[in-house]
């Protein structure tokens, strides 16, 4: 259905730096899964040639003696978290930190039904 050289365009243009293999599949009309594959049977061609068709971009890490920092653990998903069960059996789940204007329009909204 496509030709070396198309395949060849696909490849690269999912190569880009930033490039989603899903978007660039859906551009071309085509499963991600199978641009998985090309890039994938690219990448073993290219590496047994001795050159690479995707770069591949490490993260550089560091490695210290010095213990990790502390990380506090995260709050208690019901802390400061309000429930608020309207007559016609809508619920509203919110946090603490809830614009009283926007709660209060969505109220008046749902009740309105």
């Amino acid at each position: 259905m496509w030709s070396a050289e198309e395949k060849r365009q696909i490849i690269a243009e999912a190569c880009e730096p930033g490039a989603s293999v899903a978007v660039v599949a859906r551009r071309h009309d085509m499963n991600a899964n199978l641009l998985f594959t090309w890039r994938r049977a690219a990448e073993v061609a290219a590496s047994r040639a001795g050159g690479a068709e995707c770069a591949v971009t490490l993260v550089p890490a560091t490695i210290s003696a010095d213990p990790p920092m502390a990380i506090p653990p995260p709050p208690s998903a019901a802390a400061g978290r309000m429930e608020i069960a309207l007559v016609g059996g809508d619920r509203i789940i919110v946090g603490a930190d809830v614009d009283p204007a926007a709660l209060a329009r969505v109220v008046k909204v749902l009740l309105r039904r």
